[in-house]
């Protein structure tokens, strides 16, 4: 076996473990969540993806243990948003906090089954026509800016979604949780309850922030090791974050610009790719990246923290259902 091969079989181990640990703190059966359970889990799965990225570092070098680094950060990152948009799914539909577990853990299964798709297509793309990294690069800049300048009042709404409204007119759809079940049975025939309705949307819109995070993933590494592992390691601790920042995530007010700088400066080095291999190593390369990624984020959070924004209303999840 060679190193990639051994890598993906401990990779493979060591996720199988993890998440039956999980499920044994998260999914065993409906009950709220404690944020000291939020936190160990948060803490293990982030120690877990850092452990592996140190192993990647000494069993296939330290320029691709760099781009596992950058790659896991910069989708942890993107990752908050996630939760933003996760928060306001939960609240426009009055999911109960017992439930918000076991509807996570099926939304980012499905999220992740999606995001193994795109991963392949994309680096397949990549592989065979080079000129779509390029279209990457422009895509990144263009999202940048537009995270960048957007306002309040461009807020996501569930209900006027073109995912729901699919869902809508083409099901059976009950406006209950059906006592925690996804279908029940209305007037003798099947429909679906609000639960089913929410884990389809998380899975939805997380094929939407797939759309941003795997181009600006494949700006800082071209191996797919780096890039499964890294988007797998990061969704999966999605769920234990969700909990720990739910109340939190919304007093990062200045993180989306950020991450919007991080997305734009990602961009604009895959469109200069060529220029910028004359004048740096690969190594070199990755270590600013992590550099940037770790300065924009740090920097925005820490911004957010002293410089409130005005209007800003008060914490989504107060409005949620217990």
């Amino acid at each position: 076996m060679n190193t990639t091969q051994i890598t993906y079989l401990v990779f493979g181990i060591v996720l199988l473990i993890a998440i039956v640990i999980d499920l044994g703190l998260f999914t065993k059966k409906d009950k709220k969540v404690s944020i000291k359970d939020a936190l160990w889990t948060s803490l293990f799965w982030i120690a877990l993806g850092l452990a592996f990225g140190i192993f990647v570092w000494f069993e296939k070098g330290p320029a691709t243990g760099l781009e596992y680094f950058s790659a896991y950060l910069m989708e942890k990152s993107l990752s908050i948003d996630n939760i933003f948009v996760f928060i306001i799914i939960f609240s426009s539909f009055s999911v109960k906090e017992k439930y918000f577990g076991r509807v996570l853990f099926m939304g980012i299964l499905m999220a992740i089954v999606f995001r193994i798709v795109f991963i392949t297509v994309g680096v397949a793309l990549v592989d065979r026509f080079h000129w779509v990294l390029y279209i990457f690069g422009i895509f990144l800049v263009y999202t940048g800016i537009k995270i960048f300048k957007a306002t309040e009042e461009e807020e996501f709404n569930p209900k006027k979604s073109k995912v729901y409204l699919f869902l809508k007119r083409f099901l059976p759809l009950v406006p209950h949780d059906g006592n925690g079940k996804y279908q029940v049975s209305e007037n003798g025939r099947p429909a679906y309850t609000t639960l089913f309705v929410v884990v389809i949307m998380l899975a939805a819109i997380d094929i939407v922030f797939a759309v941003d995070s795997i181009p600006a993933v494949m700006g800082i590494s071209r191996d797919k090791l780096v890039i499964y592992t890294s988007n797998i390691f990061a969704i999966l601790g999605l769920r234990p974050l969700f909990f720990l920042l739910r109340g939190a995530v919304t007093k990062f007010d200045y993180l989306p610009q950020g991450i919007a700088i991080v997305l734009v400066f990602i961009g604009i080095k895959m469109l200069g790719e060529n220029w910028i291999n004359q004048w740096l190593n690969k190594t070199d390369q990755v270590f600013i990246s992590l550099a940037v990624i770790v300065f924009c984020l740090g920097g925005s959070i820490f911004y957010s923290i002293f410089m409130k924004k005005k209007g800003v209303p008060e914490d989504v999840v107060d409005e949620s259902v217990s």
